[in-house]
């Protein structure tokens, strides 16, 4: 049995794996690939990246540590986990079991596609999913926004502060109607596009434009020097939903240490509902591991 099983290889899973080490726990890392979302990275023709924070460095050497650990990882999707009196039983993709004594779900979110003609093309090739990460690379540039959300309109509200000119795609009336709304309708650089959807994505190796088509039917190109679809993400928390306390979206309810309302079980992470930031998700995979570890040492 472990003292603790981290379920994902992102940047929380990949911190928290790396933290229950130092500290000389039997830790396994569960998860199908190592990296999670930073091995999506954004691109965009003629810009200075040396701008956007990532936390791909830290990332990384976390990364390669575990590549080289092997006695650390497990490399298969988890399907459920389950509490069996004073430990956890982790059921793998493969029917497998793994048994720990402490549970970290750091399995992350995934996004909404948009499932258009030229989306798979230019992902990451001046498409991306996360405007917060790369506004600063947008100084005087033209950037559109596409959703419906409160996501898509705070990516808004950041682009344009530095940017030209910001095209909001699809926002609805009530939402519009909310102080950040009103806001985005009077700002001279963002022109909001109230029920209209992306037809399409187009560009020449890198996206630079989109067909929209508006409430009438009628189509229109916009250019744009980068295309953020912001779509609320959908957390990876399926497995434990039948134990944890979670919110509306199916995000994880955690305290400010990353426990979940199931004691020794904790989450950290994008699948939290804590904020989508890749820096934000090392500190939180920290913070559970040393929440776990605190948990753990009466026994150790």
């Amino acid at each position: 049995m472990y003292d603790i099983i981290i379920i994902g290889g992102g940047p929380a899973g990949l911190t928290a794996t790396i933290y229950a080490i130092r500290k000389r726990l039997n830790v396994l890392m569960v998860a199908e690939d190592l990296g999670g979302k930073t091995n999506f990275q954004m691109d965009l023709r003629d810009k200075d990246q040396h701008l956007v924070i990532r936390g791909t460095e830290v990332v990384e050497k976390f990364k390669r540590e575990l590549e080289y650990l092997n006695f650390a990882r497990h490399m298969e999707n988890v399907e459920r986990i389950d509490r069996a009196n004073d430990h956890f039983v982790i059921k793998t993709a493969a029917g497998g079991e793994l048994l720990a004594k402490t549970v970290i779900v750091a399995t992350g979110a995934r996004v909404q596609w948009l499932d258009v003609p030229g989306e798979q093309q230019f992902r990451g090739k001046g498409l991306g999913y996360s405007a917060l990460s790369y506004a600063p690379l947008f100084l005087e540039k033209k950037a559109v926004v596409v959703g419906k959300g409160e996501l898509a309109l705070r990516s808004a509200a950041e682009l344009a502060t530095v940017a030209e000119e910001v095209h909001l795609v699809g926002p609805s009336g009530a939402l519009l109607a909310t102080p950040l709304g009103k806001k985005l309708l009077s700002s001279k650089n963002v022109t909001v596009m109230e029920g209209y959807r992306v037809t399409q994505v187009l560009g020449n190796g890198f996206c630079d434009a989109v067909m929209v088509e508006g409430p009438q039917g009628f189509e229109t190109e916009i250019e744009a020097d980068g295309v953020f679809v912001e779509m609320a993400v959908i957390p990876n928390s399926e497995m434990v939903a039948h134990m944890v306390e979670r919110d509306v979206r199916g995000r994880i309810i955690v305290d400010s240490v990353g426990r979940t309302n199931v004691p020794g079980l904790f989450a950290a992470g994008d699948v939290t509902t804590t904020t989508e930031q890749v820096l934000v998700a090392i500190g939180e995979g920290a913070k559970a591991a040393l929440s776990a570890y605190e948990y753990l040492l009466p026994s150790l």
